[in-house]
């Protein structure tokens, strides 16, 4: 079979639009990758994002801490990483931070609290407020515009409104401001617990720590953190509610309104 030749101008055209074809797809104008997380992003990438309009970095703060035998522990940090990563493709201007898995769980010796129970971590509320700030002046030099806290967590929520106002004083003479968005928690707490009485779920049940109300909001973001058949009979030691009615049906409506809450927070706080 005789091979075809084209004519040289054609041989020629051809390996232009070969050449830029892959200068096109590997060069520096490759398309930066789509995800929210920096963690994701290389240098540049990110630089990259924050010249194009991605100013905001939200902060999941979560915390490491037993919630019973059917909660894992990291719940606090799954949970904030997966609900951060909704609020800034709700924003479309976000990207989303390291989760920070090392909170104010109580007092080590004797120990309170949480740390009662193997696997809690705690650090000093102190050492917990330095990091955020460092963190803060890092997003600032990187070129955000605005650093948000979102908390998942009840105990440390003082301490990201101290910190919030902190930075701000201190970038008092630039554009850059940073924001403790309260009703990220308010939803995913006392707000989800309103929903769940008007369905006729009792307090008891509800609870405030591994119960109906927490159990359910992790089954519809990851279940693979509850060990459905550790659910216990009657709320042990640690367990503040009753989970055995959980589902993820119920958490979803709490996902949905933690979402719809911070993004409307998010840009009522940063005026967009």
């Amino acid at each position: 079979m005789r091979a075809i030749m084209l004519p040289a101008s054609w041989r020629t055209r051809a390996w232009i639009a070969l050449l830029v074809g892959l200068v096109s797809t590997s060069g520096p104008q490759a398309a930066t990758p789509s995800s929210v997380f920096l963690e994701d992003l290389t240098s540049p990438e990110l630089a990259q994002r924050i010249a194009a309009g991605a100013t905001t970095i939200l902060v999941p703060i979560g915390g490491t801490e037993q919630s019973g035998a059917h909660l894992t522990l990291g719940k606090h940090n799954v949970r904030a990483r997966a609900l951060a990563a909704r609020i800034a493709r709700e924003l479309g201007d976000a990207l989303v931070a390291p989760v920070l898995a090392y909170v104010p769980e109580g007092a080590l010796s004797p120990p309170t609290g949480h740390m009662r129970y193997p696997g809690t971590i705690s650090v000093p509320a102190d050492v917990y407020r330095q990091v955020l700030i460092a963190a803060g002046r890092s997003f600032k030099l990187a070129g955000f515009r605005d650093v948000v806290f979102l908390g998942d967590h009840g105990d440390y929520q003082k301490d990201n409104q101290a910190v919030a106002a902190a930075l701000d004083r201190e970038w008092a003479a630039s554009p850059v401001r940073a924001h403790a968005i309260a009703a990220y928690y308010r939803a995913a707490t006392s707000g989800f617990a309103a929903t769940l009485r008007k369905q006729g779920y009792a307090p008891g049940e509800i609870g405030t720590h591994a119960g109906l109300a927490d159990t359910s909001l992790m089954l519809a973001i990851d279940p693979a953190q509850v060990r459905t058949e550790r659910l216990p009979e009657k709320p042990p030691p640690g367990v503040t509610g009753d989970p055995a009615r959980a589902s993820a049906t119920l958490g979803q409506s709490a996902v949905d309104a933690i979402v719809a809450q911070s993004v409307a927070a998010i840009r009522a706080a940063t005026h967009r």
